[in-house]
């Protein structure tokens, strides 16, 4: 199922769960708690797209769709999967500010912190992943298409469960899984860094996120791997760092500088994407740094709060509404293109509505697992 011809230039999507908090030492004007207003925008913009993306190339509603809109099916398509490099530099961010927040790690045992982190992305996922063999098995009924997966042997399943699909080539379960395994592959790849690191934390961080901009994600052979992906997991820690210095604009001018020079050398539409949300985070971090935080008017915070909250739970579960719906779809009768656009809204907002119960009475409850000890 993973067609990186498809997805790879999307590169997490990070997960809506949330890190290990510091206890001390950390700037008076970072939020630790709550919601943050332009982190959710950045999050719902992204999930929407990476959904719009999946609707817009599987299944006979995808091909539909195409003939009734080319051009907007075809920029889904083609563009909308670049979102998943919101989230890659999104978890950087976030890793940072957990683990690091004056750029020194904090971390007592990186093994607990990762056991931890593996404990709050795994079992959600798992429930998502029945979830949609289920549905691939009843889609099969009236679809039997080849982007719907086979029901998985024990050793698939499994391969899943601890996330090592990718490296070991077993075929996707759902679509975008693979991104699941890459962020735990990085949290954990930057916990190590940073503890072995220590006082050297930042330039240990600066030296691989250079490394990867320059080769590692300039060779696809490397893309089941955290180092291919580093450049824009990397590019969010120093976003975080750099804002909170005391000369922020030259130092987020210089790594700007470096990621450009990066793209001289072979420019990446999806590099280009990570480098202006990494500005934005940074940009935003210096403001509440310099003014403090400040909020979006309620209720429209309270929106975004809720479709952010719940972008985790929409990743995981679209698929299923994805599979469910092409295969109704295609018992219609000749569908005209009001019904082909009325059928894809559907799919869409229904996998929204299920996303937030999702999120609510499943995805959070099991991600408390992560927060024992």
């Amino acid at each position: 199922m993973k067609n990186w011809a498809t997805i790879a230039s999307t590169g997490t999507y990070d997960a809506d769960i949330p890190l290990p908090q510091p206890q001390r030492n950390v700037h008076p004007a970072t939020p630790t708690t709550g919601r943050e207003p332009h982190i959710d925008s950045l999050k719902v913009i992204a999930s929407q797209l990476i959904v719009l993306h999946h609707f817009a190339a599987y299944g006979p509603l995808a091909d539909a769709l195409e003939g009734v809109t080319p051009r907007l099916a075809s920029w889904f398509y083609d563009y909308a999967r670049m979102a998943v490099q919101v989230f890659l530099v999104l978890g950087g961010f976030l890793a940072a500010r957990s683990l690091a927040p004056n750029s020194a790690a904090r971390l007592i045992t990186p093994i607990r912190i990762v056991l931890q982190r593996f404990l709050r992305l795994v079992p959600p996922f798992l429930a998502a992943l029945v979830l949609a063999i289920v549905s691939s098995q009843l889609a099969r009924y009236w679809l039997p298409a080849n982007f719907i997966p086979d029901a998985p042997t024990w050793g698939e399943f499994l391969a899943h469960a601890f996330l090592l699909h990718g490296v070991l080539d077993v075929d996707s379960l759902s679509a975008g899984v693979w991104y699941v395994a890459i962020d735990f592959q990085l949290f954990s790849l930057m916990a190590a860094m940073l503890w072995l690191g220590r006082g050297w934390a930042k330039t240990v961080v600066v030296g691989l996120m250079l490394v990867s901009l320059f080769y590692f994600n300039r060779n696809a052979d490397f893309d089941d791997w955290a180092v291919y992906f580093f450049g824009a997991y990397g590019l969010g820690a120093v976003a975080y760092w750099g804002a909170r210095s005391s000369r922020a604009v030259w130092f987020l001018l210089l790594f700007a500088g470096a990621v450009l020079a990066a793209l001289v050398v072979d420019f990446r539409g999806r590099i280009v994407i990570a480098l202006f949300t990494a500005l934005i985070l940074g940009l935003a971090q210096w403001c509440q740094t310099q003014l403090g935080k400040t909020h979006l008017p309620s209720p429209f915070s309270s929106l975004l709060a809720t479709l952010g909250g719940s972008s985790y739970a929409l990743f995981l579960l679209h698929f299923s509404v994805l599979m469910l719906g092409n295969a109704l779809f295609e018992k219609l009768d000749s569908p005209t293109a009001s019904v082909t656009i009325a059928t894809f809204l559907a799919c869409w907002l229904v996998s929204l509505w299920l996303a937030i119960l999702f999120a609510r009475w499943v995805e959070r409850p099991l991600s408390r697992l992560g927060r024992s000890g």
